[in-house]
């Protein structure tokens, strides 16, 4: 039992007849979108260099509106189930040739014809499956360009290092180069050391001249005090 024509596939159709192009080059290029769906036909015919591909892609929008708009179908579901170009009326004209004689030109049309129909159901899952698969990649993508982005244009925080202090530097009482400069440092702490040496130097330099007055004050005194005892008990 033959099997179905191809003009007689079910599905949405357009027809553009008597299109002014040979079947042979109209047929070239439906070659390339046949069995492919809608999105991806539409693709291949923008990028096709012949005059056909931007004909038969005004066919195939056509056919996909119809399909939308007259049988409630969705443009995601639709595939390019057939599609094929028969030749139309042929133009004959005359070119005049030498001696008298004339050379026939041939003015070739075509019909072309393209079906759309909806894809089966694990068609439909499959390609939503690659969709998604291809959504999430890109995510992914747009996500790390943009930490890239944003980790190349922040600012450079500076890291400020501090030494611990060893234990004869905490025992000394020694300041930490980290915090302030060592020169600076050593120079202020040699100056107050030698102003406090000469100031404890000063104060026990008088302290000494103090007691040695005192004592040399109680000294007479106690002279004078035994001398008249004495003169007192010679006269008696």
């Amino acid at each position: 039992m033959p099997g179905v024509k191809t003009n007689e596939r079910p599905g949405t159709r357009a027809v553009l007849r008597h299109s002014g192009m040979s079947a042979t080059k109209a047929r070239q290029v439906l070659n390339l979108i046949r069995g492919l769906p809608v999105d991806r036909a539409a693709e291949m015919l923008a990028t096709t260099d012949r005059e056909a591909a931007r004909v038969i892609g005004k066919v195939l929008a056509s056919a996909v509106a119809n399909a939308v708009h007259n049988d409630a179908q969705s443009a995601d579901e639709l595939y390019v189930a057939a599609c094929f170009a028969d030749e139309g009326a042929t133009l004959k004209r005359w070119r005049p040739r030498a001696r008298g004689r004339a050379t026939r030109i041939r003015k070739r049309t075509t019909h072309i014809t393209v079906i759309v129909s909806r894809m089966s159901d694990e068609q439909i899952a499959r390609r939503q499956a690659a969709r998604n698969v291809a959504t999430a990649q890109r995510s992914r993508r747009v996500a790390g360009s943009r930490r890239r982005r944003a980790a190349e244009s922040a600012p450079a925080t500076p890291v400020t290092t501090t030494t611990a202090p060893t234990a004869p530097e905490e025992a000394a009482g020694a300041v930490p180069e980290a915090e302030v400069d060592g020169t600076e440092v050593a120079e202020t702490v040699t100056d107050e050391t030698t102003a406090e040496d000469e100031a404890t130097a000063e104060d026990e330099t008088t302290a000494e001249d103090e007691t040695t007055a005192e004592d040399e004050t109680g000294a007479d005194e106690h002279g004078e005090q035994t001398g008249g005892e004495t003169a007192e008990e010679k006269g008696e």
